[in-house]
Parts: C-alpha cells; sequence; structure tokens
C-alpha cells in the first residue's frame, strides 16, 4: 500500500500543471492611511521627493503628489485630459505615461496611453491609441481577455501586462512610446491564477514587479529577475503572498530586488492604504 501511494505521487507530480508557481510569504514593515480624496488609487510612481498617484474610472484628470506620512503635497490637473478609466502609471527620462486603459465590460474601443511632460507642468503632449487585435467582439460581458491594469517603460518601449479574467492569466504586450494609433497581440502569457492589477520596472537591476488577486481576495506580488524582452521564455516568475487578505491591491513601485511600495484603494467605510514590503 505505501509503495502505491509513493507511486500516485510521483504520478501526481509528473502530470501535474506545469506553470504552477511556488507561493512564499512576505511581511509588513510599514503601513499608513491615504486620504480619501485618493480613495481609488489606482498606480504609483516617485517623482522628486514624493509619490505620484491617481484616480481610476472616471476621476479628475489629476495626479496627487503625497509623501510617506500619506500627506497630499499637490495636485497636478492634466489639461485637455479625460480620466474614462486610468489604471497606471509609469516614466522614463523623459515623459510620464499614464495608462488609461481600464476595460471592465470589454466594450472599450478608445483605450489609450497619455504622454505627459512633467518638466512642462505636467502638460499633455500626447496619446498612444491602441487596440487588442484579437478582439472582434465588443458586446458588455462579464469575462474576456481584454483588460489591462499595469504598465511598464523600458528603454525602447512601454509593456501592458492584461488582465485575462477568462484564463486568470497576464499577457504581455508592447507599445511603442511615440504617438499613432496600434494594434497589438500578446508576446507572452504568464499562468498567475489571479487578475494582475499593477506593475512596476526598476532599471538598476533588470526586476519587474507585478500585483494582482483572486477569486478568494487573496493579494499576491509576483516578480520578473533579469527582465528582457528579446529573452521572454527565460523569464522565470517568482509568487509572493501579501497579509492583506481582503484588500483591493492596485499598484507598486519598487525600492530594490526586495523592497516594495504597494498601495491599496479605500471603500466608502475604509481609507486608501500605502505599505512597504519585505520579501
Amino acid at each position: 500500500m505505501k509503495a502505491f501511494f509513493y507511486l500516485l505521487s510521483l504520478l501526481l507530480f509528473f502530470l501535474g500543471p506545469k506553470n504552477s508557481l511556488k507561493i512564499t510569504a512576505q511581511t509588513i514593515i510599514y503601513k499608513t492611511q491615504l486620504p480619501k480624496q485618493i480613495l481609488e488609487t489606482s498606480g504609483l510612481e516617485f517623482f522628486k521627493d514624493a509619490f505620484l498617484t491617481h484616480n481610476d474610472s472616471g476621476g479628475n484628470p489629476s495626479l496627487y503628489a503625497f509623501n510617506e506620512a500619506g500627506i497630499i503635497l499637490k495636485e497636478y490637473s492634466i489639461m485637455g485630459a479625460e480620466n474614462i478609466d486610468w489604471e497606471d502609471i509609469t516614466q522614463d527620462k523623459n515623459y510620464i505615461y499614464i495608462s488609461d486603459s481600464g476595460n471592465n465590460k470589454g466594450k472599450r474601443q478608445n483605450l489609450n496611453i497619455l504622454i505627459v511632460d512633467p518638466k512642462n507642468d505636467f502638460k499633455k503632449v500626447g496619446k498612444i491609441k491602441f487596440n487588442y487585435g484579437k478582439q472582434l467582439n465588443f458586446d458588455k460581458r462579464g469575462k474576456h481577455p481584454f483588460d489591462a491594469e499595469a504598465l511598464i517603460a523600458t528603454t525602447n518601449e512601454l509593456i501592458l501586462f492584461s488582465k485575462n479574467r477568462v484564463a486568470n492569466a497576464t499577457e504581455l504586450y508592447s507599445i511603442p512610446k511615440t504617438q499613432g494609433d496600434y494594434n497589438i497581440n500578446p508576446k507572452k502569457s504568464f499562468d498567475v491564477q489571479s487578475l494582475i492589477t499593477g506593475a512596476d520596472y526598476h532599471r538598476p537591476t533588470n526586476l519587474v514587479a507585478l500585483v494582482g488577486y483572486n477569486r478568494s481576495r487573496e493579494q499576491f506580488l509576483y516578480t520578473l529577475s533579469s527582465f528582457d524582452m528579446e529573452n521572454l521564455d527565460q523569464l522565470k516568475m517568482k509568487k509572493f503572498k501579501l497579509p492583506l487578505d481582503g484588500k483591493q491591491i492596485e499598484a507598486i513601485k519598487i525600492i530594490d530586488q526586495n523592497t516594495f511600495w504597494i498601495t491599496s484603494e479605500g471603500e466608502v467605510d475604509s481609507y486608501p492604504m500605502l505599505y512597504k514590503i519585505r520579501l
């Protein structure tokens, strides 16, 4: 009988899912409330000596600077912009990019990424329009793969990570940084078994980090070390469980390979939060 169970366990091991990720716990080393003015904080960046964030889905077309204590320092209104469903923010040495890519019901045909110049009073200087090459149906529906809430900027391109509600996966899409109208198709899929809501890229360490949650409202952080668009098949993903069950984590900013800032949305009866996490 022992031999039978041993053989059965070996069979399950070799036939089991190949893309399953080992889950490791993390530690919260700092947390503070954020003001309800940024109740739906959905992206996170550094700007000078402060953080930058924005609200999603119908909020003001503004970026909010706040400090580590959670105090809002300044609001930057972006003239000529509309916040249909801002979901993430990223930057390179020249510009800030805001991803107006929320598409919960799969019906949007005006997805775009705003190009903003922080050196010129946060003036909108361009718009990158895009659509999913595989999307033919724009009827309103609950489950579909054509949503994205996570954006990073590398040296040469912008990269979206999708929120695939059908497969509980995330697809990687590449988009040029220049204004235009692009038809995008996935270059890589990751079986994260969650819905990805935020991303960041750390150039000094070549690290990508993602955050997401599953149907049980468990929250996770994912890392991709030695990130290289030329060798996507060689990327190894690690999965870390956040001790924040029930929260709605929406954004992440990398401090170093082991330390991260993340924010969670608030609700009518709760505040948005800022956390520092250490692996």
